[in-house]
């Protein structure tokens, strides 16, 4: 079975055919997803779908983009829903310096906070970083290193990075990119990363994995960067579900 730690099924691309496609995950080994809070609206939509759907998680934080809606109010209300069943993290939260949509003082300030929620709720963490990559790790080793654990979403900064973080106890996720032609990188993220480390992930609808780049994606689709992980791994695919199973297993539902 495989564990989607990162999809946005609140997503509008979904409405035709949402229900249709999350029923039939478990006959396509799909056992547990996350669905991941980015906009306010996106972690009540997260919490009706964790409601509605016994193998849907939720996780409840406010992505850089939209850290302007946030206030000590709504703070209060998404530590509420973090003691809530089936709310397994807090995320996702982090720094974007690519779109730039609200100040960088801004977005830490807020990253900050909503960290020091995951502690006070004992939750682990899902990071957004983009272009931010040293800030962003300055600030989880000052903030948050040692406490409650989490992934660094979508990784997308060095293979030299990413060790730094799983020396600091962190999971690294990795989605469709790492199917992509161009992406050196993250292939070789991949390879230096342990497998007790990685997390898959989707972050559907986008990124979908190729031949798939540029369509709607979906956790049906995450078969393909299994694959990829396992080739660059050099073992079965099998084993990367398992592993990579157990290590969401571990971070979210213990």
């Amino acid at each position: 079975m495989i564990f989607d730690t990162h999809a946005h099924y609140d997503d509008e691309a979904f409405d035709p055919d949402r229900d249709e496609l999350l029923l039939g995950m478990e006959a396509a080994g799909i056992g547990r997803i996350i669905n991941v809070g980015a906009s306010l609206d996106g972690v009540q939509a997260s919490q009706e779908l964790a409601d509605k759907y016994l193998f849907i998680f939720a996780a409840a934080g406010v992505h850089p983009d939209h850290v302007g809606d946030l206030n000590d109010d709504k703070m209060q209300w998404m530590y509420r829903l973090c003691g809530r069943e089936k709310t397994v993290a807090v995320g996702e939260i982090g720094l974007d310096y690519y779109w730039d949509k609200e100040s960088h003082e801004l977005q830490k300030k807020w990253f900050a906070a909503q960290l020091a929620m995951a502690k006070e709720a004992d939750l682990p963490v899902i990071i957004h970083s983009r272009d931010a990559a040293q800030d962003t790790f300055d600030l989880m080793k000052k903030e948050h290193a040692g406490t409650t654990g989490g992934v660094i979403h979508c990784f997308s900064a060095s293979a030299q990075m990413a060790q730094e973080y799983v020396k600091l106890g962190y999971y690294i996720g990795i989605g469709g990119v790492v199917t992509f032609k161009n992406a050196r990188v993250m292939k070789e993220v991949a390879a230096a990363v342990p497998l007790e480390r990685i997390l898959l992930e989707t972050d559907c609808p986008y990124l979908a994995p190729a031949p798939h780049r540029g369509k709607r994606n979906s956790s049906l689709l995450l078969p393909l960067v299994v694959a990829q992980i396992a080739q660059i791994k050099g073992v079965a695919p099998e084993e990367v579900e398992q592993v990579t199973y157990e290590n969401a297993e571990r971070l979210f539902m213990d």
